[in-house]
């Protein structure tokens, strides 16, 4: 069996209201799958209530930080259990966010525009679904250029706001743009496999998208967006896949915010002598935020 290689770098906890199971229980899944570890990356508390539905509370943050430590020290030893955070972006948020990033020694920290977010709507759903797409994507530019994020996720998620509106060859000049911009920051992007359950079913990005990043050289994190245990590392056989052809040779994943990158066939190698299957877990992720 080859070493344990590969992190799950996305996942979360029952804090935000909408996922279950505890850090151990998603730690023992990715043991079975044959992972060194996993980054937990529940979304991150907001003040004055934004989406306060699909989030930890400000009062929480000491105890999402005690849960993860928890995991840590209960899977020492076995498999590696790293703090992290998914925080939403949109303009005004980002001193917010640069202050609760002081507050812990991070892993990994993804950037995310949630376009189905009630407070996100309100603000931005103005004009016609066009304009919205073209609002969100400039958002994931704005992200990446904080220079808070260690990697932008599910990068065309707006796509399951109106399918009927999603045009690609219609919004592929903004599209074109955006990446030019998160090429220009070094940023990572990711490749969220829970894409594959919701309205559009596809892995996020989808696949012209990721071949645009490949020309760019941007560096991609795969993540599972995993809110129940059985979903870590779910799809990575296919993901995988699709990086290979979408003309990306290599993979990465963060630690102590540090981008690791080590080739396609070495996590493939890694992950298949653990088990990995190639099928996707079904259901549990369309209305994941």
């Amino acid at each position: 069996m080859s070493a344990p290689l590969f992190y799950e770098s996305h996942l979360h906890t029952p804090l935000c209201k909408h996922a279950h199971g505890e850090p151990e229980e998603y730690a023992a899944v990715a043991l079975e799958k044959n992972f060194a570890g996993i980054i937990v990356t529940c979304h991150n508390p907001i003040p004055g209530g934004y989406s306060a539905r699909v989030r930890m509370e400000e009062e929480e943050f000491e105890t999402y930080l005690a849960v993860v430590e928890r995991a840590r020290a209960a899977w020492e030893g076995r498999l590696d259990v790293r703090l992290g955070l998914e925080c939403d972006y949109a303009p005004g948020l980002e001193r917010d966010v640069e202050k609760l990033l002081q507050r812990a020694h991070f892993h990994h920290i993804l950037g995310s525009v949630h376009p189905q977010v009630p407070e996100y709507r309100s603000l931005y759903r103005t004009g016609t679904w066009l304009d919205f797409q073209r609002t969100y994507f400039d958002h994931l530019a704005g992200a990446a250029e904080t220079g808070l994020f260690d990697t932008i996720s599910h990068p065309d998620l707006v796509k399951n706001e109106a399918p009927r509106e999603w045009i690609l060859e219609r919004i592929l000049p903004t599209i074109l743009h955006t990446l030019d911009r998160i090429a220009a920051t070094g940023v990572a992007m990711e490749l969220n496999t829970s894409g594959i359950n919701k309205t559009i079913p596809e892995m996020n990005p989808g696949p012209v998208i990721l071949r645009e990043m490949a020309l760019r050289k941007i560096p991609v994190v795969i993540g599972a967006d995993a809110h129940i245990p059985q979903r870590v590392g779910d799809g990575y056989a296919e993901a995988l896949q699709l990086l290979r052809e979408a003309g990306y040779e290599t993979v990465n994943f963060f630690l102590n915010r540090k981008r690791q990158e080590f080739p396609i066939a070495l996590a493939e190698a890694s992950l298949t002598s653990g088990g990995q299957t190639a099928g996707l877990v079904k259901g549990n992720g369309k209305h994941c935020v």
